[in-house]
């Protein structure tokens, strides 16, 4: 046995040779080099590139995949609605039209509590700043609409999609009220009601995005006319530009007591100040171009960023981005909702008209704020209304009680007693609950009607023998305006082919500023200080 064996181990050992035995354990380097041959004859250079390449790739996609779940894993979100019914499909977020709702929370949760305490900002918080940015289907212009927060409004019914508690619906109510109880959905609703348009999505960012955001950028240049300090925000800046970022930028977007009259309007146009100089910065710097920039800010912005399920991804994100970033700044137009002192508190305001429907009417056709003149394509929104003609003498008969349909005569005409010449005509068309006031002279007619009064304009405007192309839907009014203007100044039967589009003209001036313009803000005397 042990002889077998050793013959065994010799016969193995006689297998080193020149056997096929032998081919294989003569060594492995040759059997290697079978495998491998192509990276044998490889030049050590090419072979250290080879390796350098593939070493890149891996960090790469590892590093592309760390930002991608730290971006994502940053985006808070919540439900776009809160129960309003959608009057148009969704917009597609590359190609369509969108209008997305930007909000400011007053928020005092987190890193927020240093600005007051959880009772200074109940529930989900109020809207300290609400915008409305249009971004057009050609990607060649943005319109930034701007509510003040003292605006009063109608808030529609809301459904809290947390709780599954309904709020009714509110009148007269400060617009920056609208999400405190049923979240960011009901701001929505409520902007929706407001213009008659469909927002799309929404962002809303806290006081922190605005301190981390400018600290990122580097600071933003801001202008005022005079050295000023504002203790309620802590505003202070000495006249002519400034950089500020941070505490310092924060405060310059909250005053309310530092710009204008210390009004809400003379904080609105400081925003837009802001915005527009951040534009630019952003612009001019070359962030837009530069991936580390653009992850150093998308990292603070979204750590700060509240959205609608459909902006709740990194690509969503990234796809609005880049509709953006190619946008002459010259037709980023910064506007204002026209306002003016509400009767029942001098403290508040309210939509002004006939400027407000002009303005939303605009909107929805598409015209370019910063050159009305321009060609535009209209909305199936704005087609004619669905009602008489205006030709006819006698309007059919409607599926509502006249008596009771809510009528007003707005005299911008110019003439003493011209209201009350045309409310006589309406009463005696069966319109009896009827109302007069002196307004804003106006060179053009128009009948302004709220949500589901179509039908009761439709007959009013028959009555009086004014065109259905002067109609114009206008949220903001209950029931149905008359708005007389001075083409419209004797009798009770409007001119025939006195009318026509020029009634949705746009109010003068309504565009504040570009993003291409430096303005600089005038200070509130009250806060002013000598240097």
């Amino acid at each position: 046995m042990g002889q077998g064996r050793d013959q065994r181990d010799n016969e193995a050992d006689l297998s080193v040779g020149p056997g096929p035995v032998s081919r294989h354990s003569d060594g492995g380097a040759v059997g290697a080099a079978r495998h491998l041959g192509p990276l044998r004859g490889m030049p050590v250079w090419l072979k250290a590139v080879t390796g350098v390449v593939a070493l890149v790739l891996v960090a790469g996609i590892a590093f592309a995949g760390f930002w991608f779940f730290r971006l994502q894993n940053n985006i808070s979100k919540a439900p776009l609605n809160a129960g309003g019914e959608t009057t148009e499909s969704p917009g597609n977020d590359a190609t369509g039209r969108l209008q997305i709702l930007i909000l400011g929370s007053d928020t005092r949760d987190g890193k927020n509590s240093e600005y007051g305490t959880a009772d200074d900002s109940t529930g989900y918080g109020k809207s300290d700043v609400m915008m409305l940015m249009d971004i057009s289907e050609d990607n060649k212009r943005v319109n930034v609409i701007s509510f003040p927060r003292d605006l009063l409004v109608d808030i529609p019914d809301c459904k809290d999609r947390k709780t599954n508690k309904d709020y009714p619906a509110r009148t007269g109510v400060m617009i920056n009220e609208a999400m405190s109880e049923a979240g960011i959905g009901c701001a929505v609703d409520t902007i929706n009601k407001l213009t008659g348009m469909q927002v799309d999505h929404f962002m809303m960012a806290d006081f922190n995005a605005v301190k981390e955001l400018s600290n990122a950028v580097g600071g933003v240049q801001v202008c005022i006319s005079d050295a000023v300090y504002d203790p309620d925000s802590g505003l202070r800046l000495p006249a002519g530009t400034s950089s500020v970022q941070g505490e310092m930028a924060l405060a310059f977007l909250r005053a309310r007591h530092a710009f204008a009259d210390g009004g809400d309007l003379g904080r609105i146009k400081a925003q837009q100040s802001f915005l527009s100089s951040l534009t630019r910065k952003i612009k001019d710097d070359g962030t837009l171009s530069d991936p580390a920039k653009m992850l150093k800010i998308a990292d603070v912005v979204t750590q700060n960023l509240t959205v609608d399920d459909g902006l709740a991804s990194v690509p969503a994100l990234l796809t609005i981005g880049n509709r953006l970033k190619n946008i002459d700044i010259t037709k980023v137009a910064f506007v204002a909702v026209p306002t003016t002192p509400a009767p029942i508190d001098p403290n508040r305001l309210v939509i002004a008209e006939p400027a407000g429907a002009q303005l939303f009417s605009a909107l929805r056709k598409n015209v370019d704020l910063t050159d009305p003149t321009a060609p535009t394509t209209p909305s199936p929104s704005e087609t004619a209304s669905p009602s008489a003609s205006p030709t006819a003498t006698a309007p059919p008969v409607p599926p509502y009680n006249k008596a009771i349909q809510p009528v007003t005569v707005a005299n911008g005409s110019g003439v003493n007693g011209r209201a009350q010449e045309l409310v006589q005509a309406l009463v005696a068309g069966g319109f009896t609950q009827t109302g007069q006031f002196l307004a804003q002279p106006v060179g053009k007619t128009a009948v302004y009607y709220g949500n589901g009064f179509n039908d009761v304009a439709a007959d009013v405007a028959a009555l009086l023998g004014i065109p259905s192309t002067l109609m114009i839907p206008a949220p903001a009014v209950t029931g149905v305006q008359v708005y007389v203007g001075s083409d419209f100044t004797t009798g009770t039967a409007f001119a025939a082919g006195s009318g026509g589009a020029a009634a949705a003209a746009l109010p003068q001036d309504i565009v504040n500023q570009t993003a291409g313009d430096k303005v600089c803000q005038q200070a509130n005397p009250n806060v002013i200080v000598r240097q």
